[in-house]
């Protein structure tokens, strides 16, 4: 993409008010040097498979997400706890084994509800201090951060770590829900126009549900059409920003935003896909041997896009059997214990502390991690596994990966350099 913008730019000189689309100077390379980064997942946002014991702890089952975390309990015993995660999750230590692993980048999801609550919602707020240490601490270690709205008003996907969990998303359906969404990313976009050598990029939602149908896909475009404007345009006046607009490609194929929010009527648009092997039953049926060859895949299906292009979400992980993976009391699929699902096989061995790892299975981790960073860098701008850490799923988990041998201590030493051929 670059290479497009500079040779417009360099025939269009003169024409201010097309040039200045094309003016954005990010705070990173992206196209010239790849995003290596991790997620600061359960931190900010709660989720019960990230912090189980948050939840247990309630003793209380229908304590499922953050919002029933704020409506089942007294307010200063949530408060309380939330507190103490949020200064104990992440920490400085944090960014600099992050920085000291050599990854560059990490994208840290917060809520809607760190900005403005509505009434009769229960969320509890005091994350934006939080929000602000991440953005001192990664600037002292050398680290850029996506900001990432994980939870809209109303559930842009129904998912747990949404805020709120529920059978069918309302973000989309209440006009209402989009202008408090809208105005939150004209705040982010503000807070931080001139820090964009730490907060490079912004990702104004999360996973929006696209595949609930054309009424999400429509709302979610203008979402996206009315961000980039908010993101490139934070000062209220024609100057533009050097802010990056992160968008997510909704559960649609990437052929479906082909040619969406492209030079020259746009610039400064990265594309965000995730790409997880374990939220399906035929996912969680695969051999170790597929797993590593639908990653290699990859290569094929995410090449040619025509906007910075960055997996925000993966994960080494091959099955679902990590606790609450699927949300709070809901079981696996591998394991059998998800609704309608039959069992593959025993989760023993496959999640919880890596000490419980058998040597092969932690061999094959590192071949699948291996097999997805050599492709993703191959034909997308980089990636950012999901997570850093985890009370108790190992298997996802960066930090344990790093410390128990699976991942390398830098990204760029491989031990299977041709897995995927």
């Amino acid at each position: 993409m670059a290479p497009t913008i500079s040779f417009l730019t360099s025939t269009l000189v003169g024409l201010s008010l097309v040039t200045s689309a094309f003016s954005i100077t990010p705070g990173f390379p992206y196209g010239s040097e790849k995003v290596r980064g991790v997620n600061l997942g359960g931190w900010l946002v709660l989720e019960p498979w990230i912090t189980p014991s948050i939840f247990d702890n309630t003793g209380n089952s229908a304590i499922v997400d953050e919002w029933t975390f704020g409506q089942y309990q007294d307010y200063n015993t949530a408060l309380s706890v939330l507190q103490n995660h949020w200064d104990t999750w992440i920490t400085a230590n944090d960014f600099a084994a992050i920085a000291a692993a050599g990854l560059n980048h990490v994208r840290l999801p917060i809520g809607y509800w760190a900005f403005e609550v509505g009434p009769g919602e229960p969320y509890i707020q005091g994350q934006l201090p939080y929000l602000q240490k991440a953005v001192q601490w990664a600037g002292q270690y050398g680290l850029k951060v996506i900001v990432d709205l994980h939870g809209a008003p109303g559930s842009q996907n129904g998912y747990d770590n949404s805020g709120q969990r529920m059978s069918f998303p309302t973000w989309h359906s209440n006009q209402t829900n989009i202008q408090r969404t809208d105005d939150i990313i004209k705040t982010i976009a503000s807070m931080f126009a001139d820090q964009t050598n730490v907060v490079p990029i912004i990702a104004p939602l999360n996973e929006p549900a696209g595949y609930d149908g054309s009424a999400v896909l429509s709302a979610v475009r203008q979402y996206w059409y009315d961000s980039w404007g908010n993101i490139r345009y934070p000062y209220g006046t024609s100057q533009t920003s050097n802010t990056v607009e992160m968008i997510h490609d909704a559960f649609q194929p990437l052929s479906y935003w082909a040619g969406f929010e492209t030079p020259p009527d746009f610039n400064g648009v990265a594309m965000d896909t995730h790409i997880y092997q374990v939220f399906s039953d035929a996912d969680n049926a695969m051999s170790y041997q597929d797993h590593i060859n639908a990653a290699c895949g990859t290569q094929s299906s995410l090449s040619g896009f025509d906007l910075w292009l960055i997996v925000g979400e993966w994960s080494p992980a091959p099955t679902d059997c990590a606790t609450y993976l699927n949300g709070r009391g809901v079981g696996s699929r591998y394991a059998g214990t998800y609704p309608g699902s039959t069992a593959v096989g025993s989760c023993t061995g496959l999640t919880g502390s890596a000490s419980t790892f058998s040597s092969s299975y932690k061999a094959f981790l590192r071949q699948f991690w291996e097999a997805q960073v050599i492709s993703y860098e191959a034909v997308t701008d980089g990636w950012l596994q999901w997570t850093w850490k985890a009370e108790n799923a190992d298997e996802w988990s960066y930090q344990a990966g790093l410390a128990n041998g699976w991942i390398p201590q830098n990204p760029t030493n491989l031990m299977y350099p041709n897995i995927c051929g």
